[in-house]
């Protein structure tokens, strides 16, 4: 029985990096219309399946996707490795998981104290905004604060004199 060379496990490991990622992209393209407190848990399952990995030959120090190895032993009910590769599965889920809810734990204040600046500034917008008598120009300006810049001091436009009809 011919075995694997070094070179051809290192390809191999790339061919399924490179496939396991363009499978990642997939989903996340197909997950990005939902809520996001839905969307974060279930990309983060979908990485833990394609890039976790176990062990099959310990001698060697040779690993394999758990997933494929899971259903490999499952389907063809060879080896004894699916339980190995299924506990592996387990486990990088929980650390993932884990992290994953240390890291919301952290951004959930943050992002509700800069919602929170959010509506106060524009709650200061919309009372200076009620506040300015002047802002009431429901055609706006005639000169060169038609486009938001602010009007020239030495502008010829200013001393034009229209006469009266």
């Amino acid at each position: 029985m011919d075995t694997m060379t070094e070179n051809d496990y290192l390809i191999a490991w790339g061919c399924y990096a490179f496939a396991a990622f363009g499978c990642l992209l997939v989903w996340m393209r197909l997950t990005r219309w939902m809520w996001r407190w839905l969307r974060e848990p279930l990309r983060l399952l979908v990485a833990v399946l394609l890039f976790s990995p176990t062990i099959i030959d310990p001698v060697k120090d040779k690993v394999a996707p758990a997933i494929a190895i899971t259903a490999l032993d499952l389907l063809f009910k060879v080896g004894n490795n699916a339980w190995r590769a299924i506990s592996d599965l387990l486990m990088y889920g929980m650390i993932a998981f884990g992290l994953y809810l240390v890291m919301v734990a952290i951004r959930f204040p943050i992002e509700r104290a800069s919602n929170a600046r959010k509506e106060q500034a524009a709650a200061a917008k919309a009372a200076a905004k009620a506040e300015d008598p002047d802002d009431d120009h429901p055609f706006g300006g005639a000169g060169d604060d038609r486009y938001g810049r602010p009007p020239v001091p030495s502008n010829p436009q200013r001393l034009r004199v229209e006469p009266r009809l």
